[in-house]
């Protein structure tokens, strides 16, 4: 079976998306880039407003996750006929009234609504920036468009989520959250100066029939393993570091691990040309797994956690676009549902490492939190040794070796074919498909 896409060509001028609108989509991808790793930082100020353990507030980014998840292949199969502009507005509207509700919480109950509610919008809004982007920028300037939108992503890890961590230490963390707020206000009220664009509707028996394909399925368990040890790690940078929400250092750790990210992501293209996707990503996990195990001793000194910070973001950021050339491969006839499903295995991986973040700091203490991010990433490496090398092509049949994605010589085109699919990705890759979660219109 085979998605195609129908052209846009008599929706778009020739020049494409002008270079404000492409502002407007990036400006939502770093408001809700900043909303998803911002909470790390502001842990313990929300775990004690509310009167609750920082294990349980922690349990926020699990919440999220799994609604972003689960509702993200059934509203982009519910809305498939709209035009995006609707969803982009839409979304964003919905995330603003969850971040006022969290904004707004008395009870952690409340908070936890309005986190599923923010997760809801931001599904409906980051696919369709990046679908809005791949479709209506034309071949020649797609991957342009895509970077461009990325971009937002890219600088809320650098720039967005330190500063959301410092405005918390000085005004408190319902002032972060009201900062979000009012910035996707922001963006929403720009939202209906895009072009109008409509893309072919995918059924639900279509996405859910693309799992059972082994070669699919083993690369999505994949990315699962590989986005869990971080997640776990940053949920609760705070405790394991031993340092206080005010802590100015807090600002500094962030920073460094947004700018590792940036350096990861910006390696990742010449890596996968150089090594293949499987070698990339082998290089990404392994390295995970021994920062992790670095910062067991290095966690109470400053400059070494921060070095290891540094690491951590960089091979973060080299783990993602691998996973995504191997699934156009596997999958090339699928690709826009392959990559779609890719994005919520990406936030199945964060729920996860948020969950047993939150139970190891319950059962063993912060301490034992990066040696049990190092075993999961080690058992990820393990599962991706064994399961990476063979894949299966495009018409089933069981190859040996590595497969194209895998070759030195990954191919651009593909990669910038699958753009054009979009999505969300925490972890942003430097092309403009690869560090994007992908999910469908």
């Amino acid at each position: 079976m085979t998605i195609r896409q129908a052209s846009n060509d008599e929706r778009r001028g020739e020049d494409g998306l002008r270079g404000w609108q492409l502002g407007v989509l990036a400006a939502g991808t770093f408001t809700l880039g900043v909303d998803g790793f911002v909470l790390a930082g502001l842990l313990p100020a929300i775990a004690d407003d509310l009167s609750v353990s920082v294990s349980t507030a922690g349990q926020l980014t699990t919440i999220f996750s799994i609604a972003y998840a689960v509702g993200s292949p059934v509203l982009a199969t519910l809305t498939g006929r709209w035009d995006r502009r609707l969803l982009l507005g839409g979304g964003l509207a919905l995330f603003l009234l969850g971040m006022a509700g969290q904004a707004l919480a008395p009870s952690y109950a409340v908070m936890a609504a309005g986190r599923a509610a923010a997760a809801l919008g931001a599904a409906a809004f980051q696919s369709n920036a990046y679908v809005m982007a791949g479709m209506l920028a034309g071949g020649a300037r797609r991957g342009r468009a895509l970077v461009a939108v990325t971009a937002g992503t890219s600088l809320s890890t650098v720039l967005g989520v330190p500063f959301g961590v410092l405005v918390g230490q000085w005004f408190g963390w319902r002032a972060v959250l009201w900062v979000i707020t009012a910035l996707a206000a922001l963006t929403a009220f720009c939202v209906p100066l895009l072009p109008r664009t409509h893309v072919p509707p995918t059924s639900m028996r279509i996405r859910l029939g693309v799992l059972t394909r082994p070669s699919v399925l083993m690369v999505l368990l994949a990315t699962v393993a590989v986005v869990a040890p971080p997640l776990l790690l940053i949920s609760y940078l705070p405790v394991v570091l031993g340092m206080a929400n005010t802590d100015g250092r807090l600002v500094v750790m962030l920073l460094a691990f947004g700018l590792g990210s940036l350096t990861g992501n910006r390696l990742v293209g010449r890596l996968v040309d150089s090594r293949g996707a499987l070698g990339a990503l082998l290089v990404a996990v392994a390295g995970l797994a021994g920062s992790f195990a670095v910062l067991i001793p290095a966690r109470e000194e400053y400059g070494a956690a921060l070095a290891v910070l540094l690491a951590v973001g960089a091979f973060q950021g080299l783990s993602i676009t691998p996973q995504q050339h191997r699934l156009f491969v596997v999958a090339p006839d699928v690709a826009t549902v392959a990559l779609g499903l890719n994005g919520s295995a990406i936030y199945l991986g964060s729920a996860l490492g948020a969950a047993l973040g939150g139970v190891t700091l319950d059962l063993a203490g912060a301490s034992t939190i990066p040696a049990t991010a190092a075993v999961l990433a080690a058992a990820g490496l393990a599962l991706i040794a064994t399961t990476g090398p063979g894949t299966t092509t495009p018409n089933h049949r069981h190859t040996s070796g590595h497969n194209a994605a895998d070759g030195p010589n990954a191919s651009r085109t593909s990669a910038r074919a699958a753009g054009t699919a979009g999505g969300l990705n925490p972890f942003r890759g430097r092309r403009g498909c690869s560090r994007m979660h992908r999910s469908p219109a």
